[in-house]
Formats: structure tokens, C-alpha cells, sequence
């Protein structure tokens, strides 16, 4: 058997070309001594990690600046509150047969997860709430937690993204790029009737302000219909169409971006480190060959980073109805990297409760990222393009199966999109 470099954004270490063409587990000898020793290198890697410098600039973390010097304790605090999604091992085989582990290939997904997270805590408890070790946490808290267990059941688990991911392309166990990744949150957020997020990918560099309005104007799932003519199943989905209101939809925007060729161009830094200034932020999917992380900051010329490339073993919720968190939150200095090391692929978030949000964030755009002279990262515009087809609300596919069938039902009801693919070696 031909071993290689896997070269996908999720790749770390080595694989073997039926194990990456399959996406199934690793079973040979061979190929579980190698597995077992890329986990214990991701491990120590992740272990090694610089302490902040001491240094007059400011600190940006998803809208928030702040003095490493005066409040570094404060600045630690607020990063190791966002919720931390990782590898995992031993959770119940993805479509049953498959994957029990997303080592080497999950890390987008993850980081995916993680921006989702930031919304879903941004929605229910605010951008300043924080969280505190061994301390009781509201109960939204957990809720939004246990949206991203590693169940079949759970919403935004790992099996659920994996086998949307089927949809765009992408086999079980194949790494995913910051574009695919948005595109099944897209899918997925459509079954959460919970949080009804109206969640907006833009296409061709393009943000839309009529097309963003008028999703997120539309009455969220469960109001639509008299719940006794819905079909339910354990998720706690239904099969109804949303109708217009006079109300907003919180918004998960996400803008899948191309800033250069090879490398990233040095005329994007400026513009990328304005959007992690933002209230809106929600940082950014990216990376570089071979690795996907969550930037949630910037200091100077280097990005501040979660990490997803660390194993860690299933957990579940208990009986109670909380989660044992501890492993959910990354409790040590942060991860950096210099800007122009990014690879150029990447996906923005933001997230508007309301729509005054909203409305603040077109007008920072117009003045931090559009600026006249200057080479733009993407466009804003007030009506939809006239030579772009009509734009159409997504709506959840009308059925009534459940769980991976539910998701197997829906891989040809969505128009697949260009994908942004982290860059290979």
C-alpha cells in the first residue's frame, strides 16, 4: 500500500489512499501505529504554545480590545470562554458504519462548529457573558452545548455536518474547505427551529443588503403552521415553511473569501484585521496547507487562534441534562500565527441579533473595508444584482424521516456552490 501526505485543510500526518478515499476508520496494524502517533504529536503540539508578549498594542478578540499589559487575566478569561470544539475519539460510528473518530480530516468542521457556537452564545447570553471553571452555567448554556455533541441526534454534531457534507461533494471523512463548511451550517441551521437563525452565504465576493433582509424577515419555522399538523422526530425538527413578518431573524452572515493566489496579499491585512474589530465579528475560518483554525483576534501583524488539532475522547451529556464542559473550553495561552502565513482562502462570520446590528455593520463596512483607492475584499450592494438569478429564501426540504435519512433525503434539493478549498502543498 502507498502511504502519502494527506493534502486536504483537515490533513495532519499521513493517511493511506484507500483510507482517504473511503473515509472510513483505520484498520490495518500499520496504519493504527501511525494513526496513534499523529494523536500523540497533535498532543504535544498543542501543549507548546507561546504566552502573549508583553506589548503596548492592543489585543482584538471578536469585537473587544484589549491592554495585554493592564488586562491580560481579563483577556485570557474571555478566550478560554469560547466554546472549543476538537477532534474526538470513540464517538458511535458516523452513517453507522463509519468514522468513529474525525482525527485527520475534521478540523474545518470543528472550526466550523466553533463559529456557529460564538453565534448561538452571542444569541442566548451576549457577547460579554463569560465562562468560569467548576462554576454552575445557565442553562441556554448547556443547550447550546449539547447542540454540538457528537451524536447522530445532535444538530450540529460532527455526524450531522459529515453527512450533509455528502450534498456538496465531500465523502465521509474528506477534509472540507471554509466554503463547503458554510454551506452545511446553511443546510443545517434549517432544522433548528430552537434558534432560527437566518444564516446568509454571500457568493461571488458579494453581500446583498435586499436579499439579507428579506430572509430575515420571515417568520422562523414553528410559527408558519398549527404545530399539530407538523411531523416531529428526536431533534425536535418539523417540515414547516416560514411566512413574512414584521419581525428580524437573528443572522449568521458568512462571506467565503479568496484574498490572493498562493499567500494571501498584504493589501487584504489591514481590511481582514478590521473585521475582528467589529461587534459583529464572529472571526474567521482559514488556516494554512494542511491545518484549519478558528481566528477569533488579531495582535499586531499576528492572528489569535483556537486550535481544533487535539484529540480528545467523546463526551456526552449526563443524566442531568448538563455536560461535563471542562474539555470544551481551551484553558491555555493562545495559538499565533503571522497574518501572511495565512492561507488565502477564508470564510468571515458576523452575527446580528437585531436589525439595527445589522444596519451598524453595512455602515462599518462602507467606512473600514470599502474604502475609494483601495483593492476591496468584497462588495456590498443595496438591490440584487439584476443578471443573478431571483433570490429565494431557503427553506427546509418537506419530510418526514429522521436523523441520517432525514439528511440523506436533502443532498439534491440544495444548488451546490464553488467551494474555497484550503490550498495543498
Amino acid at each position: 500500500m502507498e502511504w502519502r501526505p494527506w493534502s486536504g485543510g483537515g490533513g495532519d500526518g499521513w493517511v493511506s489512499e484507500r483510507a482517504q478515499a473511503s473515509g472510513d476508520t483505520l484498520r490495518s496494524p500499520g496504519e493504527k501505529r501511525v494513526f496513534s502517533r499523529c494523536e500523540r504529536h497533535i498532543t504535544i503540539l498543542s501543549d507548546s504554545l507561546e504566552e502573549l508578549p508583553e506589548t503596548d498594542e492592543p489585543v482584538w478578540i471578536l469585537g473587544k480590545q484589549y491592554d495585554v499589559q493592564a488586562e491580560k487575566s481579563k483577556l485570557l478569561s474571555d478566550i478560554s470562554a469560547r466554546l472549543w470544539f476538537t477532534y474526538r475519539r470513540k464517538f458511535s460510528p458516523i452513517g453507522g458504519t463509519g468514522p468513529s473518530s474525525d482525527t485527520g480530516w475534521g478540523c474545518m468542521l470543528r472550526c466550523g462548529q466553533m463559529m456557529l457556537a460564538q453565534a448561538l452564545i452571542c444569541k442566548h447570553l451576549g457577547r460579554d457573558w463569560c465562562w468560569e471553571k467548576h462554576q454552575e452555567q445557565p442553562e441556554e448554556y448547556h443547550r447550546i452545548l449539547k447542540c454540538f455533541l457528537d451524536r447522530k441526534d445532535c444538530c450540529y454534531s460532527i455526524h450531522q455536518m459529515a453527512q450533509m457534507g455528502v450534498g456538496e461533494g465531500k465523502s465521509i471523512g474528506e477534509w472540507f474547505g471554509p466554503n463547503t463548511v458554510a454551506q452545511v451550517l446553511k443546510k443545517l441551521a434549517l432544522f433548528d427551529e430552537w434558534n432560527s437563525l437566518a444564516v446568509y452565504v454571500s457568493m461571488d465576493n458579494t453581500v446583498v443588503i435586499e436579499d439579507i433582509k428579506k430572509m430575515c424577515h420571515m417568520c422562523p419555522p414553528n410559527l408558519t403552521h398549527d404545530s399539530s399538523s407538523s411531523s416531529w422526530n428526536g431533534l425536535g425538527w418539523n417540515t414547516n415553511f416560514p411566512r413574512h413578518t414584521s419581525g428580524w431573524r437573528p443572522l449568521l452572515l458568512i462571506v467565503p473569501l479568496r484574498l490572493g493566489i498562493n499567500q494571501i496579499n498584504p493589501v487584504y491585512v489591514d481590511a481582514f484585521k478590521e473585521c475582528f474589530k467589529m461587534p459583529q465579528s464572529l472571526g474567521a475560518l482559514g488556516g494554512k496547507p494542511n491545518s484549519a483554525y478558528y481566528f477569533i483576534g488579531f495582535l499586531g501583524d499576528e492572528l489569535i487562534y483556537l486550535d481544533p488539532h487535539t484529540t480528545q475522547t467523546f463526551v456526552d451529556s449526563e443524566e442531568n441534562g448538563t455536560v461535563d464542559d471542562q474539555s470544551f473550553h481551551c484553558q491555555q495561552s493562545p495559538h499565533r500565527m503571522k497574518i501572511l502565513n495565512l492561507d488565502p482562502s477564508v470564510a468571515l462570520g458576523f452575527f446580528c441579533k437585531e436589525e439595527e446590528d445589522f444596519d451598524n455593520w453595512c455602515g462599518l463596512v462602507q467606512k473600514e473595508i470599502l474604502k475609494p483607492q483601495s483593492l476591496q475584499m468584497f462588495e456590498l450592494v443595496q438591490k440584487h444584482p439584476a443578471h443573478w438569478p431571483p433570490f429565494i429564501p431557503p427553506t427546509k426540504p418537506e419530510v418526514t424521516t429522521t436523523g441520517a435519512e432525514l439528511i440523506e433525503s436533502t443532498n439534491n434539493l440544495f444548488e451546490l456552490e464553488e467551494d474555497f478549498e484550503i490550498l495543498s502543498m
